[in-house]
């Protein structure tokens, strides 16, 4: 309860009616943008895999995948899904899909060990998105043309619910500042990596910071990443490491930095071995997934996942995600946004 925001005077733009029609209308119009922008294709995805495959992923190494057995796999344990980085990977090569495109899908996830506020859910709803490049184009200039592509679908589906309900005023800036995690932290030395997000994201509206993962001067990551698939470690053409980073943006509501999405370019064989190495994880090496990254069998992807319920909360103007999704809560917690006026679903 002590992370609850509590804007004051909050009063929802939008009653409970209103609010289910425009996730509906931001979900369907911001998909189709982003299929259009990135010429995606929309595939069916598992809420589970079997575990010990390495197909699943870890986020930042400490949250506990739920679990359960199969019975008609001698209860062989399967996983719900963290996210879908890899198996997008995967599927990309049994599909045999180009250079130039790609695959999206609503990945549904349960994080257990998430800590409940206004941002976060036990319920993960995203969309994950995966497209196949070039090994040439594994440089910063191909992830900024790809990351100003997903903003500019969002703009457009701010604009469109706003002029649907015209109670909501759009306040994104036309274009994302991009700034190096390292830089970040020389612009503010005496702040932690969320105060960081914060100061920037004020500054500047929306932001993405780049290279997410590797150790800063000051000896510490901006924030964990798993080594297994985005690359986080690589010195690139401008001098700075890290091909990965998140998508960023001043929440007025909340008054403070809001990340809708995490994507990068994703590792090739060498910087795999590289990661794995930097983190102790070189066991991994002899899993499915990763022997056939190191076989050669994967191609080089550009991927991440866009919150689906984190972008409704922001273009509808909501204190909590929980006016957006349907999940659990603490009893105090629904009784304290009772109070305030932030009507949990």
């Amino acid at each position: 309860m002590s992370q609850l925001i509590i804007p004051n005077h909050y009063r929802p733009l939008l009653d409970m009616q209103q609010t289910e029609q425009g996730i509906k209308q931001i979900k369907d119009f911001f998909q189709q943008n982003l299929s259009t922008e990135l010429r995606l294709r929309r595939v069916t995805a598992p809420l589970f895999v079997l575990k010990g495959l390495g197909i699943n992923d870890d986020l930042n190494g400490v949250e506990r995948p739920v679990s359960f057995p199969i019975k008609d796999l001698g209860d062989a344990k399967a996983e719900v899904v963290h996210s879908l980085a890899k198996w997008k990977r995967l599927t990309l090569a049994d599909y045999g899909v180009k250079p130039g495109y790609g695959i999206y899908t609503d990945m549904n996830a349960i994080r257990a060990d998430e800590e409940l506020d206004n941002l976060h859910s036990l319920y993960v709803d995203q969309w994950d998105w995966e497209r196949v490049m070039n090994p040439e184009e594994r440089n910063l200039d191909y992830l900024k043309q790809i990351v100003r592509r997903i903003y500019a679908a969002m703009l457009r589906t701010e604009y469109m619910i706003s002029e649907v309900y015209n109670v909501l005023t759009p306040s994104l800036p036309d274009e994302i500042y991009f700034i190096e995690s390292e830089e970040l932290l020389q612009r503010y030395p005496g702040l932690n990596a969320k105060e960081r997000e914060n100061a920037i994201a004020r500054e500047y509206g929306s932001v993405f910071i780049i290279g997410i993962g590797n150790k800063l001067s000051n000896g510490e990551a901006h924030d964990l990443r798993a080594p297994d698939y985005d690359d986080w470690s690589s010195p690139n053409s401008d001098g700075y490491e890290g091909l990965n980073g998140d998508i960023i943006v001043w929440n007025e509501t909340l008054g403070r930095s809001f990340e809708l999405s995490s994507m990068g370019i994703r590792v090739n064989k060498e910087v795999m071995l590289h990661q794995l190495q930097l983190c102790g994880k070189e066991d991994r090496e002899n899993l499915y997934f990763h022997k056939r990254l190191l076989g050669g069998e994967l191609p080089q992807t550009i991927g991440g996942g866009i919150g689906q319920s984190r972008l409704c909360m922001l273009l509808l103007k909501k204190a909590h995600i929980g006016e957006i999704q349907a999940s659990i809560w603490p009893d105090e917690m629904r009784q304290k946004c009772s109070e305030v006026n932030i009507p949990l679903i």
